[in-house]
C-alpha cells in the first residue's frame, strides 16, 4: 500500500484506509481561514445555504490583512461584515487589523497542524505544506461548504517530488532556489499536482526558508507544497500546538510519484522578470533601473529576510532614486525586528516602515507604483497591475537583492 504524502493524508483525513491520486475523496477540514478582502464573499454564499450552522467554529480563522488598517468605506465596511460574524458565532480564533498577514498568523498562532488539511480563501494558502499539512487555497462557494459541513471534495492529486541536492551559494536563497524551479516547471507545469520538496538542501534550511518553497507552489500551478515534518518543524510547533498530530512520509515507489533531481550548488541569484513569474534570469543577466523596493510578503516578510537585508543596508543609504518600504509579516516578527536594532537600521538608511500588512501585494492600500515605475519585490507575483498601474513593472527577487539594489538604484547582486 504505498502511497505518496499527499494520498497519505487525504486517506487519514476522509478516514479511509488508502486512496491513489485520481480518487474523488471527502475530507474533513481542520483548519478553514478567511481573511477581509475575500471573506465577506464567503458569508455571503454560506448565507443562502438553508439551515445553515457552523459546523465547527473553533476550526475558522479570521484574519484583517489585506486592507489594514481600513483605506475606503469598503474595506471599512467589509471589516464590519467579519467582526459582526466573529462576535455573532463566538469565533475565537479571530485577528482584527494589528496582528499581520495570514500565512504567517496561521503556523505563528499554532493553527497549522501536520498531517491534517487546511483550507483558505486565498492562493498561497498552500504555505502550510511546509509543516506538513495538505494546505491549499479555495473559492468562496467551497468556503461556505466548509463553514457549513466542515467538510471538503477533493481529487486526489499526483505528486511531484523536487529533490533539492548542494549548498547553497552565498547570497543564494531558497527564494532562488523557488524561481529557478518554477522558471523549469513553467507557470502551469505542475496544475492540481502536489508539490513536494525533498533532499539535503531543505534538511538544512530553516522554517522560514521552506517556506518561502511551499508558498510559491501555486506559481507552478501546483495545488500544495508539501515538506515532510522533522525536527526542525517540531521546534518551532513546540510552543505552539498543543493538539497531537500525525506526521506521514512518501513512499519511494509510490506509483503516483514523479522525481525530479536540482542541484543549486552553483545556483546564482534569480530574478523574475515581468510579467510572469517564470520569466527568469539570473540576476548577471539583468541590468534595470528601479523606482521602489517592496520588502515584505506572506513570502519574505520574516525576521531572517529582515535580518539578511538588514546586514547589507547597515550604515548605508537608499538612493535618492529609490523609495523602499519595508513591511514586517506579523506583529510578533515586527517586536523582534524592533528589539534587534533592525527597524532602526532601515530607518537610517531612509526606507519606510510599515504595519504588519500584505502592502502593494496584489495592488494593496499602501506603496503602489504609478504608469512606467518599476518595482523590485520580495513578493510572489509579478503580473500586469500586481502592485498598482497596470504601465507599471514588477520584478521578483530574494530580500538579499532586494536590499543591495536599493542602495544602487538598480537590480544588483552584493
Amino acid at each position: 500500500m504505498s502511497m505518496t504524502m499527499t494520498e497519505k493524508i487525504l486517506a487519514n483525513t476522509s478516514k479511509q484506509e488508502k486512496v491513489e491520486a485520481g480518487d474523488l475523496i471527502m475530507a474533513n477540514i481542520n483548519t478553514a481561514m478567511i481573511h477581509d478582502l475575500t471573506g465577506p464573499l464567503a458569508l455571503e454564499s454560506y448565507n443562502k445555504i438553508n439551515n445553515k450552522k457552523l459546523t465547527n467554529p473553533e476550526n475558522i480563522v479570521i484574519i484583517f490583512d489585506h486592507q489594514v488598517p481600513a483605506d475606503s468605506q469598503e474595506a471599512a465596511k467589509n471589516h464590519q461584515i467579519l467582526r459582526q460574524f466573529a462576535k455573532q458565532e463566538n469565533i475565537k480564533n479571530f485577528y482584527d487589523i494589528n496582528e499581520g498577514i495570514c500565512h504567517q498568523i496561521l503556523p505563528e498562532k499554532g493553527h497549522i497542524i501536520p498531517g491534517t488539511v487546511t483550507v483558505g480563501s486565498d492562493s498561497h494558502t498552500c504555505t502550510h505544506g511546509a509543516f506538513g499539512s495538505f494546505s491549499t487555497g479555495i473559492g468562496s462557494t467551497d468556503m461556505a461548504m466548509v463553514l457549513s459541513t466542515g467538510q471538503l471534495w477533493f481529487k486526489v492529486p499526483e505528486t511531484m517530488q523536487f529533490n533539492i541536492q548542494g549548498n547553497l551559494p552565498e547570497n543564494t536563497t531558497s527564494k532562488d532556489v523557488i524561481l529557478n524551479i518554477i522558471r523549469q516547471t513553467k507557470q502551469d507545469g505542475a496544475t492540481y499536482k502536489t508539490a513536494e520538496f525533498t533532499g539535503q538542501t531543505i534538511k538544512d534550511m530553516g522554517m522560514s526558508e521552506r517556506m518561502v518553497l511551499s508558498n510559491m507552489a501555486i506559481e507552478m500551478g501546483a495545488k500544495t507544497g508539501l515538506i515532510e515534518v522533522d525536527k526542525k518543524t517540531e521546534q518551532y510547533l513546540k510552543t505552539r500546538v498543543t493538539k497531537p498530530y500525525t506526521t506521514y512520509k512518501t513512499d519511494a515507489d509510490a506509483t503516483s510519484l514523479e522525481k525530479i533531481e536540482i542541484n543549486v550548488e552553483n545556483l546564482e541569484p534569480q530574478i523574475a522578470c515581468p510579467n510572469r513569474v517564470d520569466n527568469v534570469k539570473p540576476v548577471s543577466e539583468i541590468d534595470v533601473e528601479i523606482d521602489q523596493v517592496f520588502l515584505g510578503s506572506c513570502t519574505n516578510g520574516r525576521i531572517e529576510d529582515l535580518r539578511q537585508a538588514a546586514k547589507i543596508l547597515k550604515n548605508q543609504k537608499i538612493n535618492k532614486n529609490v523609495r523602499m518600504l519595508v513591511i514586517p509579516a506579523s506583529r510578533e516578527i515586527y517586536k523582534q525586528a524592533l528589539k534587534e536594532g533592525l527597524l532602526e537600521i532601515f530607518n537610517e538608511s531612509g526606507a519606510v516602515i510599515c504595519n504588519p500588512c500584505c502592502g502593494p501585494c496584489l495592488g494593496g492600500h499602501i506603496g503602489v507604483i504609478g504608469d512606467d515605475e518599476i518595482s523590485l519585490s520580495t513578493s510572489n507575483r509579478n503580473f500586469k497591475g500586481r502592485q498598482g498601474s497596470p504601465k507599471g513593472k514588477v520584478y521578483l527577487s530574494s530580500p538579499i537583492i532586494a536590499a543591495q539594489s536599493a542602495i544602487t538604484g538598480k537590480i544588483t547582486a552584493p
